[in-house]
């Protein structure tokens, strides 16, 4: 049985690709509730968008 290392960087569609965007994604969402929480703001209202 071969067992795939689906951490290694490759260009494309690929499964490795997709785990690293998920990772990303959650890492940034994580960073926009932190920022939510420390300043009381929406994101949009922090970068002065809204």
């Amino acid at each position: 049985m071969k067992k795939d290392n689906y951490n290694l960087w490759s260009w494309g569609f690929t499964k490795a690709a997709e785990n690293w965007n998920g990772r990303l994604a959650m890492i940034g969402f994580i960073a926009v509730v932190i920022t939510e929480l420390i300043t009381g703001k929406s994101v949009l209202d922090f970068l002065a968008i809204l």
